[in-house]
């Protein structure tokens, strides 16, 4: 098999991830409509969670075949994308910037900086142990603790005209079913997607370090792309921010935290991160700046954002072909 018919299937199961990732958040936020949960709680704990299954199930998957370098490059990787680039096109699609004014969106944007970073940290001794999993799936339990303490925060009474979202009981079962259903789908493309990235590494001689950060960190962030550019259209905000900060928490916690619990790995080999984690550093101190500097997230700042992950991609792209 040629190497342009690889990269051609690996592209295919990776817009594939996104497609049953767009319809799970479909059923999903009907679900949780009924529960009358706010805008924010819906975007960070369901759309974000919902697009961060296939970074779950490819990043577990690749741990537990020994290849941990792809999972940590997805996460790395995607998490920058979602900081700058998803940021950036979100920006660029509303008509007024992202506003923030919210104290909850204040304070989360400080705790999405921080946890963003949290991983290099534990990361410096070359290996993530089931102790570091415990502390990033710690961090999601603070959050979420601290999210859900006041009632104000989640909840929120929709206008139905005395009619429920769902519409009855058997249309909820449909779409918990639908769940199942997609579920089971996204982690047998998930297995496709780490099987065509091995060959596509093999092929064009790059280390599956950087497919993690610069291909496959891209294509799990298409469902955050997709839903930002329809909430900032429609000048949702809280969604915007909602599901971005959530994709950015999840995958630095709950999914890194769990492959390191189920299967901890060592990084021989760290020389492959070091561009993506400087900019991710970057990344996050600016998205922090921007965000509580005028409680709002301006175009001109979006500019500055999609030019940090531009610059990221030329750099990394100069530095292996002086390799």
């Amino acid at each position: 098999m040629s190497w342009y018919s690889i990269a051609f299937l690996f592209i295919f199961f990776c817009f594939l991830l996104s497609w049953l990732s767009s319809h799970l958040i479909k059923s999903l936020v009907q679900i949780t409509k009924y529960l009358r949960w706010r805008e924010f709680i819906i975007a960070f704990f369901v759309i974000a969670f919902a697009g961060s299954l296939p970074n779950l199930f490819v990043d577990l998957n690749a741990a537990l075949q020994n290849k941990p370098q792809l999972a940590l490059g997805d996460i790395i990787g995607g998490n920058l994308v979602d900081l700058t680039f998803v940021l950036a096109i979100a920006v660029f699609f509303s008509k007024k910037g992202l506003s923030a004014e919210s104290e909850m969106v204040q304070k989360s944007a400080l705790f999405t900086a921080i946890i963003a970073i949290v991983p290099l940290f534990l990361l410096l001794d070359g290996r993530l142990d089931r102790l570091d999993g415990l502390v990033l799936i710690s961090g999601f339990i603070f959050y979420s603790s601290w999210l859900f303490l006041k009632k104000e925060r989640f909840k929120k009474i929709y206008k139905s005209n005395g009619e429920n979202p769902i519409g009855d009981f058997k249309s909820f079962l449909m779409n918990l079913a639908k769940v199942v259903i997609l579920l089971l789908l996204l982690l047998a493309v998930s297995q496709a997607v780490i099987f065509s990235a091995q060959f596509f590494s093999q092929k064009l001689s790059i280390s599956l370090s950087l497919v993690g950060i610069l291909i496959i960190g891209l294509g799990n962030s298409f469902p955050e792309i997709y839903f930002s550019i329809i909430s900032a259209r429609k000048e949702e905000n809280w969604m915007v921010l909602g599901n971005l900060m959530g994709s950015v928490i999840i995958c630095s916690t709950l999914v890194l935290g769990a492959i390191a619990l189920i299967a901890p790995f060592e990084v021989k080999d760290f020389s492959p991160f070091l561009i993506a984690r400087i900019f991710l550093i970057v990344a996050a101190l600016l998205s922090i700046i921007f965000i509580r500097t005028g409680r709002k997230i301006t175009k001109k700042e979006g500019f500055i954002m999609l030019f940090v992950y531009i610059l990221f991609l030329l750099v990394e792209i100069f530095t292996q072909q002086l390799l």
